[in-house]
């Protein structure tokens, strides 16, 4: 039973256990004392983590078993939600979220493709949407970017405007505050040879920034007639050192991952993503030319790795509540911080 009619918690399977999946099992479990969420299962295929209780992974009170048969967990548990965080790419996770859509439960997923799947991943959007809707669950895409801070901020912002002329989003991160995994995917240690080897490879940097700038774009009801995406690295001046690397200098600090989209010879919406490792002065910041003009800034940055946790965490109930089918941020209710209260 979805919905604000359910009287018993919403039971939760966490489908992932990498670092933002720990951080959401967590998360779920230090809400589950209000009583209104519970977290039921959990699915892992590292050999590491599988027969572990969650409890043991993540230091926290539960007796959850960690289990690699993700069909016997979604069979068994009588999840109504999974919050499912395993890869940045549709064509790697559609399987997954199939098999959770046909088990009859609502998905919440760190997938970064999902925020906006139409244009890159038309088909396989198409097949989740059709199958969520003859399964009468819901399906959302979500994080902190995508999914917040370089798109929903941005059309949230606009939301007191008269007249929208443009938008400029930009971020800055400190990825040397950051997790490893965050690290390595923007390149941090590389020569500049070896970053622009896999950046020739595909699927390397940030992923996830023309969903947002679609996001953005089909918010405010504007077609796209040409866009741009340029990925290029940033290089250490100077050697810097992280919990979990050294980035020498003159290797790759990170990136400077930019997109815009051009309305005749006007960008009407820019994107400028700057996360290197010793990036100073963080930031996000929207900039709207407009009536009335919006500068909106978050000094010192969102920071990301909580931040996406408490996107997917606080997802769970506007998805649980959702009509059938496959979701974006802005068809849902403003994104707000939830206190394990229906």
């Amino acid at each position: 039973m979805k919905g604000l009619q359910k009287k018993s918690p919403i039971r939760v399977v966490q489908y992932g256990l990498g670092p933002i999946g720990q951080g959401t099992a967590k998360l779920i479990l230090e809400k589950q004392k209000s009583g209104q969420i519970q977290l039921v299962g959990a699915i892992d295929i590292d050999p590491k983590k599988v027969n572990q209780t969650v409890g043991e992974l993540v230091n926290a009170e539960s007796d959850v078993v960690i289990s690699a048969n993700a069909q016997q967990v979604l069979s068994h548990s009588y999840a109504d939600v999974v919050v499912h965080t395993t890869s940045s790419f549709m064509p790697q996770v559609e399987e997954q979220l199939t098999q959770c859509i046909q088990s009859g439960v609502c998905v919440v997923s760190s997938t970064e493709e999902l925020p906006y799947p139409f244009d890159r991943h038309p088909e396989i959007a198409l097949r989740l949407d059709s199958l969520a809707k003859y399964y009468g669950v819901s399906i959302l895409g979500t994080g902190v970017n995508p999914g917040y801070a370089m798109d929903v901020l941005a059309l949230v912002a606009t939301g007191v405007c008269s007249n929208v002329e443009s938008i400029k989003i930009t971020r800055r991160v400190d990825a040397g505050l950051r997790r490893l995994p965050l690290q390595k995917k923007v390149g941090a240690g590389m020569t500049v040879q070896e970053f622009q080897d896999r950046k020739a490879k595909g699927g390397f940097g940030h992923i996830g920034l023309v969903e947002s700038l679609r996001l953005v774009m089909s918010g405010l009801g504007w077609p796209i007639e040409d866009y741009s995406e340029v990925l290029e690295p940033v290089i250490c001046d100077e050697t810097t050192e992280t919990p979990y690397l050294t980035v020498k200098s003159g290797r790759v600090a990170g990136i400077k991952h930019t997109a815009e989209v051009l309305s005749g010879d006007q960008v009407v919406v820019s994107l400028d993503l700057r996360m290197y490792v010793g990036a100073k002065d963080p930031e996000d910041r929207v900039i709207v030319t407009g009536d009335p003009p919006i500068n909106l800034v978050v000094e010192g940055g969102i920071f990301g790795d909580t931040a996406t946790v408490a996107a997917l965490v606080n997802a769970i109930p506007q998805v649980f509540q959702a009509s059938p089918g496959l979701k974006t941020v802005a068809d849902l209710p403003v994104p707000r911080c939830y206190l394990g209260k229906v």
